[in-house]
């Protein structure tokens, strides 16, 4: 299996996971979004150096990972390229922010490491709870609760079709890279030579099977906007236990329950 049809099987993937079943999966997706929303707003909103704080939003996707039963392990694993972009972002600061902000023995810990840490942490943090939401909802519920929430049909429109036919041109690449090697099988990779004519055949290929894709589209129906899943919309149930959750979210926030904690651990 070369790279592209792997990266196929793990986007498959992602609909085998959202098809699931445990409480995080048949929970509403409406207030599972605006929940991730809030999580993700509170998680940013945190100080540079309120690094023991942030370290308590820690505990929310653990609890909710464990309780859909998709392992902590395969976010990781899944988000492998994008998280080193997104721990990189504060990498620069212990060399530009020098102020002391405590000691640890002999040794002095600087701002830029502190502010680096949680920088990433928040970046780990908002990752996270954005893969769990897409594998324990799938992403044509989550357009269906966008479009609740008076998102414009075109964006919602949008995001549905780049997610649902990046497939395609992956597929379209894997067949032209078979067919490259096929004829180079000595070769390894696409000479830089190549590199203008591949895009240009990938560019018409894919023009091509969008133009065959929309005809199919109107044929079905299709008049600028989709007809989205069918929910159960979410319970008065359904909007307390999301209450509560917020509710707890934002008490993390603005309560340093990471002291707390660490004063019962050192009695």
């Amino acid at each position: 299996m070369n790279k592209i049809d792997q990266a196929l099987y793990e986007f498959r993937e992602m609909d085998e996971l959202a098809d699931q079943d445990s409480l995080v999966h048949r929970f509403p997706v409406l207030p599972k979004v605006l929940l991730t929303i809030l999580y993700i707003l509170i998680v940013l909103s945190f100080h540079k150096y309120d690094l023991s704080s942030l370290s308590v939003m820690i505990l929310f996707p653990v609890f909710f990972y464990q309780l859909s039963g998709i392992p902590l392990r395969k976010c990781f694993y899944k988000l492998r390229f994008v998280l080193p972009l997104v721990m990189a972002v504060g990498i620069l600061n212990p060399f530009f922010d020098h102020t002391v902000i405590m000691k640890i023995g002999p040794l002095s810990v600087t701002g830029g490491w502190i502010s680096m840490l949680t920088l990433m942490l928040k970046g780990i943090l908002a990752l996270t709870a954005s893969f769990l939401l897409v594998a324990t909802s799938g992403i044509a519920r989550i357009c269906a609760a966008l479009r609740r929430m008076h998102v414009p049909s075109v964006l919602v429109t949008l995001l549905l079709l780049t997610y649902r036919y990046i497939t395609v041109l992956s597929e379209e690449v894997s067949v032209m890279s078979n067919a490259y090697h096929l004829r180079a099988p000595r070769q390894k990779g696409i000479e830089y030579s190549a590199w203008g004519s591949f895009l240009g055949q990938l560019l018409l290929r894919s023009m091509d099977r969008a133009e065959e894709i929309y005809q199919a589209m109107l044929l079905r129906g299709f008049h600028g906007h989709f007809h989205y899943v069918d929910e159960k919309p979410a319970s008065p149930k359904d909007w307390l236990t999301g209450l509560l959750i917020g509710a707890l979210i934002v008490f993390c926030r603005y309560y340093n329950v990471a002291s707390f904690l660490g004063s019962l651990f050192v009695r």
